[in-house]
């Protein structure tokens, strides 16, 4: 198929994604200082929806994919309450990297822990994908950096420092491509995470950016539906991955108690 043909990452589409990664991380200061609200949630009215225990997912933006040169920048933002948790609860699942194949799979099949260092923490993830319209596993160093606003709000920004696409993967012929070379159906990925504790819980709202390439103009009609449907549901799925990982531990720490 079309779509399945190889891309190349382009200069100007790696010029563009920092554009865009810019512009979000102003607005990220800009609710870290108190200029805007801190959640997303709290600009649409939707703080009582996600308290009652429904997460919300929703394109950031009006255009969702945005089209740039050569490629596609992918914005979600989805929003979970958490009840009875504390910042540090979330935190503990998201920054436990090494148990993210049992927390994320089965789209994660590989995580560890590569180094941490104070509020930086350096890991990396197999992740696979078989929703698409080709089956795709990627290989990628992350950096996560967390910042703590005050004793009720925090933030986190993730990132992939290298992806590296496993072609074939699970065959005797499995083979990791360079760098941003490949089907190119994810080039980067970014996310801002945001953390409130309020109301007896925790919210927890996840940006999650990706960076692909266009989709052929031949196959458009048919993938566009997918990658949207694709992108938001990764988003929710990992939402309330999140919330059983945490639900586990009080779990586990409940019956340790006994």
């Amino acid at each position: 198929m079309a779509a399945a043909t190889a891309a190349e990452l382009k200069p100007e589409t790696v010029a563009a994604w920092d554009g865009y990664i810019a512009v979000a991380n102003a607005r990220m200061q800009l609710r870290a200082q108190g200029l805007a609200p801190f959640l997303w949630i709290d600009e649409h009215c939707a703080r009582a929806r996600v308290r009652l225990g429904e997460p919300l997912i929703l394109p950031a933006t009006e255009h969702t994919p945005r089209r740039v040169p050569a490629g596609l920048i992918h914005h979600w933002i989805g929003a979970a309450f958490i009840p009875d948790a504390k910042i540090e609860d979330v935190t503990g699942v998201l920054r436990d990297y090494s148990r993210y194949k049992d927390y994320y799979r089965p789209n994660v099949i590989e995580s560890k822990t590569i180094r941490r260092e104070g509020p930086q923490d350096l890991f990396s993830l197999v992740l696979v994908n078989k929703a698409l319209v080709v089956s795709t596993a990627l290989e990628g160093d992350y950096e996560s950096r967390y910042f703590q606003v005050d004793a009720k709000h925090s933030y986190s920004i993730s990132q992939t420092t290298r992806v590296q696409e496993i072609e074939n993967h699970g065959q005797a012929s499995e083979r990791k491509l360079p760098p941003d070379q490949g089907s190119g159906y994810i080039w980067r990925l970014y996310s801002i995470t945001r953390f409130e504790e309020r109301d007896g819980g925790v919210y927890l709202e996840v940006e999650a950016i990706a960076l692909s390439r266009d989709i052929p103009a031949a196959v458009r009609w048919m993938v566009d539906p997918i990658v949207r449907r694709v992108s938001k549901s990764s988003v929710l799925t990992s939402l309330r991955q999140t919330q059983d990982a945490v639900n586990a531990r009080f779990t586990v720490a409940a019956t340790a108690a006994r």
